[in-house]
């Protein structure tokens, strides 16, 4: 194991992070808040400690591989979501450190979940640093590492791969122009999305930190209402439209600006269909019984799965008031995750729809033994090594979500609560079901243990779970 391989990256990564601090610190001091030198010293010394590890490392030669590049995404993760969570640890809010980490984890894997309440007299800069974080975090670690790092760019493909379900990650013959092109797609998301939030009626401020949480499907918010907050339609609908675009491969949006041949086209049919299925039915279930009119229902009931389904996490009502077949829905509907190598989190689209079609081959098997009837995705047929792997994560999702669920419960909390928050964590969604981590909850009552496993299990989520636990694996770390 080259262990300069992965610490020089990530001496780099630390003066990237240190950079990104100034921000906070800059609205912190522009509106008189002392936390500003929290942000600017911790800032400060990120930046020597990248300096220096960079200039003792200074031209060594390196190359990514597969064990390298595994350890180095994880330690990337790790590192950021630790010196992300020194100014959320010395500023004024009162975290601990196990809950200034969790913050940062759950920001920085875009999961939304939060320990901090009165968001709406929070200053600026601890704010603009959460929404912060997942943009980033949507984005990805690796990819911001590869276009600012050329070093990362030997191997590139494969950081991107472990980081993100998107596979095809050599779409253009090599790492860097995809990267280029992804960057450029995420920053005119960004754009857009915040201006139609300000002439919607946002103030800047607020517009600038939803439009970051929206693009990352992340959720944070400035406000304890979350989108609650504001009752217009037509700000929802802005919400929606933007989930759903963050939702849906990066790709299918870059193939589709450059009239090209586009192969996630069923999967995204299959997503969008499915969400609009899932919300209509939300619909028809509290029409008659909430007191609003139709369209408003068909709106919220829209938004909230959306939200739910892109595993953004925002909500504009507490659902749970919506009856329990609403709630099973929603519950259900967290498993499900948005597309391959989009911001969201979750099982998978695509891995939803090969599951179904090896079903299908099975049950056709069953009627035709004689026939030769292969399971397809996308028209064409899957290999034994995919379904192989499909399989395999499906076993291991469910195993982990259910062993950390286990692992709740023992640690006291009820099976609802347990339940929940293990999905919820592992899908990368923000909120739960039940009264503590429900759409109107927050996770401050959860001990300090459940709060770093669930950070932990936010990490291993957003790696989707193989990427992460193959470094605990002993066969990692030996010799063969």
């Amino acid at each position: 194991m080259n262990f300069r391989a992965v610490i020089l990256p990530i001496g780099r990564l630390l003066i990237i992070i240190a950079l990104f601090m100034l921000l906070p610190a800059g609205a912190d001091l522009i509106a008189g808040h002392s936390d500003w030198a929290v942000f600017a010293t911790t800032a400060l010394i990120l930046g020597v400690v990248g300096a220096l590890i960079s200039a003792a490392l200074e031209g060594q030669k390196f190359q990514f591989r597969p064990k390298e590049t595994f350890l180095f995404v994880n330690a990337a993760w790790l590192v950021f979501s630790l010196a992300g969570a020194i100014p959320f640890y010395l500023s004024e809010i009162g975290l601990n450190f196990s809950e200034a980490f969790f913050e940062t984890a759950s920001g920085l894997t875009t999961t939304g979940s939060t320990v901090i309440t009165g968001l709406d007299r929070q200053p600026p800069g601890i704010l603009l640093w959460r929404s912060l974080l997942q943009w980033i975090g949507g984005i990805g670690i690796v990819v911001i590492g590869i276009w600012l790092l050329p070093g990362l760019r030997i191997g590139g493909s494969q950081l991107f791969a472990i980081e993100s379900s998107e596979k095809t990650s050599k779409p253009y013959g090599r790492v860097e122009p995809f990267v280029a092109r992804l960057l450029m797609l995420y920053l005119t998301l960004s754009l857009f999305c915040g201006l139609a939030y300000y002439l919607a009626g946002m103030t800047a401020f607020d517009a600038v930190n939803h439009m970051m949480t929206t693009v990352s499907t992340g959720g944070f918010s400035t406000s304890d209402s979350s989108m609650g907050k504001y009752s217009s339609n037509l700000m929802l609908w802005i919400s929606i439209a933007f989930m759903l675009m963050s939702g849906i491969p990066f790709l299918y949006l870059i193939r589709v600006a450059e009239w090209r041949d586009n192969p996630h086209r069923g999967q995204v049919r299959f997503f969008i269909g499915l969400t609009a299925a899932i919300s209509f039915l939300v619909f028809l279930s509290i029409n008659g019984t909430v007191d609003e009119d139709p369209f408003t229902l068909l709106t919220r009931a829209t938004f909230n799965i959306v939200s739910v389904v892109t595993t953004t996490g925002y909500a504009s009502d507490d659902w749970l008031l919506w009856g329990n077949f609403v709630i099973a829905v929603f519950f259900f509907t967290t498993f499900i995750g948005g597309c391959s190598g989009s911001t969201s989190g979750g099982f998978k689209i695509f891995r939803i729809q090969i599951l179904i079609s090896a079903i299908r081959t099975m049950l056709k098997r069953a009627v035709h033994p004689s026939r030769v009837i292969e399971p397809r995705y996308a028209g064409t047929p899957v290999s034994p090594g995919v379904l192989e792997g499909v399989l395999v994560f499906s076993v291991l999702y469910t195993a982990t979500f259910a062993g950390f669920a286990f692992i709740y419960m023992m640690l006291g909390l009820d099976i609802e609560t347990a339940l929940s928050a293990s999905i919820t964590a592992q899908a990368n969604v923000g909120p739960g079901i039940g009264p503590i981590i429900g759409p109107a909850g927050n996770f401050a009552p959860l001990s300090d243990t459940v709060t770093l496993l669930l950070a932990f299990q936010m990490i291993l989520g957003r790696l989707e779970l193989i990427g992460g636990l193959l470094v605990f694996s002993p066969y990692f770390w030996s010799q063969n």
